[in-house]
């Protein structure tokens, strides 16, 4: 007897929380998920390792026009949830053009969607739209949206699109705009896991600036139970929300706290500024999530003994 009811695509599900999201998602045997990822910034050890049949990986490019359409034509998914980008601030600085490139991905997975038979479309936007922030918490429609550095364009950008295919042709969707989430899952490239790191290796740990930037810090299984139970309540259609943790922690804090943590001898080593993306302040209102989620969120404490329990953070870290 055939269970599936809901075809799921999941781009970008080899990276941090798309694989999060998909391991969710085929925890209901009423789901087939198949991920696409070029695996650029994605691996894949990041892939579900359960004895579930209700997924699929297929190597792929979601800027390629023809990657893509070749996966969406032959299963007539019902949902899309388009995660699939260039990230990581140091990277999309070295590597802006690649980021633009991203701006075709999302025009591809538009198209292609509101000509097959999908219902509804996911996009994974960031805090990083707001730039520098006017106000705290960051509001998800009175905070403007003051997108400098090409990572944040390209997700403004792609806000636009996906209110505009609305709009035109009718295609729902909800739009993620994602605060530093954080777990198991997340390569070094990224504060927490790079942090963690160094301490379990009892290495140097280096911060850009004097370390007093702001942030909130989101356990990844608390961003997508969000996630999931939008999809699954059908809430927030055409509409946008914050998915952060609301307690802010400076950046010299979240060191000190992983390094006693871990008891490790490694040393904060402050480097010089980045010249741009790396925002002073970042904190969301995230009333809607928190409704939504309804029950406390993971500390940063919880959530850095949890990735030090994770054996898929310690292999991908070299530790195991």
């Amino acid at each position: 007897m055939n269970l599936i009811k809901n075809k799921i695509l999941v781009t970008g599900g080899a990276g941090n929380i798309g694989s999060a999201l998909v391991e969710k998602l085929i925890s209901d045997p009423h789901n087939f998920v198949v991920i696409i990822d070029n695996l650029s910034t994605g691996f894949l050890s990041k892939l579900p390792s359960t004895k579930q049949t209700n997924w699929k990986f297929i190597k792929g490019d979601v800027n390629h026009l023809n990657d893509l359409s070749s996966v969406m034509l032959s299963f007539h998914f019902d949902y899309v949830f388009h995660f699939a980008a260039v990230v990581g601030v140091i990277r999309t600085q070295e590597n802006p053009i690649d980021v633009l490139n991203d701006i075709e991905g999302i025009k591809n997975v538009l198209n292609l969607s509101k000509n097959t038979s999908v219902k509804h479309v996911y996009f994974s936007s960031s805090s990083e739209v707001y730039g520098e922030p006017v106000e705290l918490p960051q509001n998800e429609y009175s905070t403007p949206l003051n997108s400098r550095v090409p990572y944040a364009v390209v997700k403004n950008v792609g806000e636009c699109f996906f209110r505009s295919y609305w709009q035109s042709f009718h295609l729902p969707y909800t739009i993620f705009r994602f605060f530093n989430t954080y777990g198991p899952n997340q390569s070094t490239d990224f504060v927490v896991s790079r942090f963690l790191s160094a301490a379990l290796k009892n290495k140097d740990i280096t911060i850009y600036g004097d370390g007093l930037q702001t942030r909130t810090f989101t356990y990844v299984d608390d961003t997508v139970n969000v996630c999931a139970k939008i999809f699954e309540d059908k809430l927030l259609i055409n509409d946008v929300i914050n998915i952060g943790n609301h307690e802010l922690m400076t950046v010299k804090d979240l060191a000190e706290l992983t390094i006693k943590l871990t008891n490790s001898s490694s040393k904060i080593i402050y480097l010089p500024p980045l010249k741009e993306g790396d925002m002073t302040r970042r904190q969301p209102d995230n009333t809607k999530m928190r409704e939504i989620l309804n029950k406390k969120f993971v500390s940063i404490e919880e959530g850095i003994k949890l990735m030090m329990a994770d054996e898929r953070f310690l292999k991908s870290t070299g530790l195991k």
